[in-house]
């Protein structure tokens, strides 16, 4: 029997596959479209990129996650928004559906709000889930930065990240502040008209900025359809604009991971973005959105027919700014009036301009500089992906906590009013304690939490030397008692012995070997003093060594076993000579 080949030339053979993979392809409708979307874009080769990028898996992650969620809420309902509300401050008579506001004058731009909370289906709770969801996306954001200070994320290469965020973290009050005084409410054009006191403060030119920006003498009517453009044009887009970069840069530099076994500097222990995140990412979406939702349909904020169309001649005592421009206000009625003083025909209100101007880029600006600072002081110029625990970084965490004690300072000094009448006490008595809080407070706080970080750096010291606490008491045949400790897992162990601990950098010499001055001598005694002041106390993980000196002095005692190590319990009690010993057990044995 024989087998007859016909051959074929080998370009026949792959037209031959070339027919095959299409008509495969075209079997399968979103293989066709991504063939045809990869001819025309070439996209294969990014989107197989992103779809195999790694992503860690931890809790405190989900706080940027929040953030993008909120300002896609955010964009979705004020697209929604937009198709009902009238940016004008023409003055209209009202005649809609809310009875106790018929036949008032008011702006066009209050009466679209009621129009909108009142006549338009669906509108009240869309108004709200916008609100809402601007409030929740300000928090996350603050939070997001405080979990990424913390735990030294803004470490090179992700500095430019850093100011990125700062700069997004700013831009989101300044967008919140435009959102809430859109409606032209009682409440929010008290906003509005304190927003004007503050611009008139500026030295020199501060009655000319105002003009400029109120076209013309307060309160005007170009004001509404300005800050209307600011809100749903130019602040929005610089916001995408900048989350865009943040999210690219993320992939850029791989994402920071906290410390474990197999994680290095080098590597991404978590998950691919396909399909795995993706849908962990997808899913949490939607409870974010459904939280958002639930809240708004229960809790109701920002009621402005409650507070009636804007009028500048009542004084409404008790207003309060939205929690995150709160510490602003507080700075003001912290500052004294005696700043305020006339030179040359000029009045300076330094008791108003500090705190209402010039507060929010010094804060922001000492906030975005900070990784830049801190770089320069530990002279650390290598690349970070693992994240520092808190308490392995006490001065960075101390801080942090100084900055966040001098925040709710101011911020609970803007209701300093609210507390005068509610406890009844002096209005002046709690301005004067929130004044010495100011300056007290945050050193205090700093001394604390320093304290704290390094009593957690010595515990944890403590055990790996020695062990973790059983919970169980030998006692010996002479009356004494120890605790029986149980050795780490290598897996328990490392996030305990991973961390650096720098040492203060030493002092240079002023003079070369010549007598003459050093050109840097004097920049390096500056740094020189920081770095003390960041590591002199600095509590330095066991070495190997010492890790073994620890474990052979515990092997020779028999003083590590674990609560159910026989064996080990049996070369305890080898050691005494045979003699009985009695343990008492702890209510709780900690596994």
């Amino acid at each position: 029997m024989s087998t007859i080949n016909d051959t074929r030339p080998a370009d026949a053979l792959r037209a031959g596959d070339r027919q095959a993979d299409e008509r495969a392809t075209a079997s399968k409708p979103l293989g066709g479209i991504a063939g045809w979307m990869d001819d025309r874009l070439g996209a294969a080769k990014g989107v197989s990129f992103l779809a195999k990028k790694v992503f860690p898996d931890h809790w405190s992650f989900m706080l940027g996650e929040i953030a993008m969620y909120s300002m896609i809420v955010c964009l979705l309902t004020g697209a929604f928004l937009t198709f009902w509300f009238v940016p004008s401050a023409s003055q209209v008579v009202y005649d809609g559906s809310y009875v106790p506001l018929q036949g008032v004058t008011m702006s066009d731009a209050y009466r679209s709000t009621l129009a909108i909370s009142f006549d338009i289906r669906g509108g009240l709770l869309i108004r709200q889930i916008h609100h809402w969801a601007a409030l929740i996306f300000v928090v996350s954001v603050f939070v997001h930065m405080a979990r990424v200070f913390f735990t030294g994320a803004f470490r090179k290469p992700r500095e430019i990240n850093w100011v990125f965020g700062t700069i997004l973290s700013m831009l989101a009050c300044i967008e919140g502040f435009a959102g809430y005084s859109l409606p032209d409410d009682l409440l929010s054009g008290t906003g509005i008209r304190a927003m004007n006191g503050f611009v008139q403060s500026v030295p020199v030119i501060g009655s000319y900025m105002s003009y400029f920006i109120f076209g013309g003498a307060f309160p005007g009517e170009a004001i509404i359809p300005r800050l209307y453009s600011v809100h749903v044009l130019l602040v929005p887009a610089i916001l995408v604009g900048l989350f865009t970069a943040h999210i690219l840069l993320v992939f850029v530099h791989k994402h920071t991971q906290f410390p474990g076994p197999g994680r290095t500097n080098n590597n991404v222990v978590g998950y691919p973005l396909l399909p795995v995140y993706i849908a962990k990412a997808g899913g949490f979406f939607f409870i974010v959105f459904g939280v958002i939702a639930l809240i708004s349909a229960v809790v109701t904020i920002n009621p402005i027919w409650a507070y009636g169309p804007y009028d500048p001649s009542p004084v409404t005592a008790g207003s309060q700014p939205d929690w995150y421009m709160g510490f602003a206000d507080g700075a003001l009625r912290l500052l004294p009036g005696f700043l305020e003083f006339t030179t040359f025909g000029f009045t300076w209100s330094m008791n108003i301009f500090p705190g209402s101007i010039l507060l929010l880029p010094v804060m922001w600006g000492i906030i975005g500089a900070y990784p830049f600072v801190e770089s320069w002081v530990t002279g650390d110029k290598r690349e970070h992906h693992l994240l520092d625990r808190p308490r392995n970084a006490p001065t960075r965490t101390a801080i942090g906590i100084a900055g966040i004690t001098m925040y709710v300072v101011l911020f609970f000094a803007a209701g300093n009013d609210l507390m005068a009448i509610k406890l009844h006490l002096s209005i002046n008595d709690i301005t004067q304690t929130l004044r010495v809080l100011f300056f007290v407070g945050p050193p205090i706080a700093f001394w604390i939490t320093k304290r704290i970080c390094l009593s957690l750096q010595r515990a944890d010291r403590q055990k790996v030397l020695h062990g973790r606490e059983t919970g169980t008491i030998w006692r010996h045949a002479d009356g004494r008692f120890e605790e029986i400790h149980a050795p780490l897992t290598p897996d328990e162990r490392w996030p305990l012995v991973q961390h650096e601990s720098p040492e203060p950098l030493q002092l240079s010499a002023a003079k070369d070997e010549n007598g003459v001055d050093s050109p840097v001598a004097r920049k390096e005694r500056l740094r020189a003093k920081f770095s003390n002041f960041y590591f002199k106390d600095r509590v330095a993980p066991p070495t190997p060594s010492e890790l073994e000196a620890a474990h052979h002095a515990h092997d020779d005692h028999g003083a590590i076993a674990a609560p159910g190590d026989h064996e080990a319990i049996e070369a305890v009690e080898a050691t005494g000579a045979g003699q009985e010993r009695e343990t008492i057990k702890a209510d709780k044995q900690h596994d």
